[in-house]
């Protein structure tokens, strides 16, 4: 096969692949507002994606902010600024680090998985025996799924804005000789609710995406257990490429509006 065959092999394999995620998109977008509502899945999916991870969002989130802390205050000190390292820490983790690192970090592991468990069921033909017993594969795999990301990825973001600001904290306490009461009134000086709701808001764009592209790969894994292994590999850099660019986009969004 010669270099324009491959490439445009290659081109059409991604056209179809994301002809193929649009396509489980709006069919799940369908299926997720519309009854039978699956609340007891749901839960137990929002235990195992989102429960499990919070203990990975926190730490991350926390030596963010120290590390944060401590590159601020190197480079303000140069302009005597070293004591608004409360105002940078706070805005930048808000803002665009506790939601991006949160969803990069937690989408790789929870899309990972989904790819892989939902590999495993269509590599081992269990979703095939779901068709055929009637049952509604997207409604009992991937809604629940969606759900438990779009509820739980805003609250692991929450937790990582919080432990991103108090590792900024014991670095300007520890290191800075910052009292408390000073650093938190430094952190709430320029902070608003516009720039929590736009790292909010960021979230369930996020969420959504990881949550489609791990189900897709998952539901269309061929090749038994070599299959499910690209599948969860593709899932990561799937996600992480996903995140980093609706990161972009949206940051141009909110700052317009």
């Amino acid at each position: 096969m010669d270099l324009a065959s491959r490439f445009y092999d290659l081109t059409w394999r991604r056209v179809r692949h994301l002809g193929g995620v649009t396509s489980l998109a709006l069919a799940t977008l369908h299926r997720m507002v519309t009854p039978p509502f699956q609340g007891r899945e749901v839960l137990r999916q929002f235990e195992a994606l989102v429960v499990d991870s919070w203990k990975l969002a926190a730490t991350i989130a926390f030596f963010t902010g120290m590390v944060m802390a401590l590159q601020t205050a190197y480079a303000l000190a140069a302009f005597g600024a070293k004591l608004y390292v409360g105002e940078v820490v706070g805005l930048s983790m808000v803002r665009e680090l506790a939601p991006v690192l949160t969803a990069l970090m937690v989408g790789g592991r929870v899309g990972a998985g989904i790819a892989a468990e939902l590999g495993t069921m269509a590599v081992s033909e269990q979703v095939d025996a779901m068709r055929s017993l009637g049952a509604d594969p997207l409604r009992k795999l991937v809604v629940p799924r969606l759900w438990a990301l779009l509820v739980g990825l805003p609250l692991l973001v929450v937790l990582a804005n919080v432990a991103g600001i108090l590792g900024g904290m014991v670095i300007s306490t520890w290191e800075l000789d910052i009292t408390l009461g000073f650093y938190f009134a430094h952190v709430m000086r320029l902070m608003d609710y516009g720039d929590f709701f736009s790292g909010l808001g960021k979230t369930f764009f996020f969420a959504f995406a990881i949550g489609i592209i791990a189900c897709y790969n998952g539901l269309s894994t061929q090749g038994g257990a070599g299959g499910v292994g690209r599948a969860a590999t593709e899932t990561v850099v799937a996600v992480a490429i996903s995140v980093l660019v609706l990161d972009f986009f949206l940051t141009k969004l909110f700052l317009s509006l």
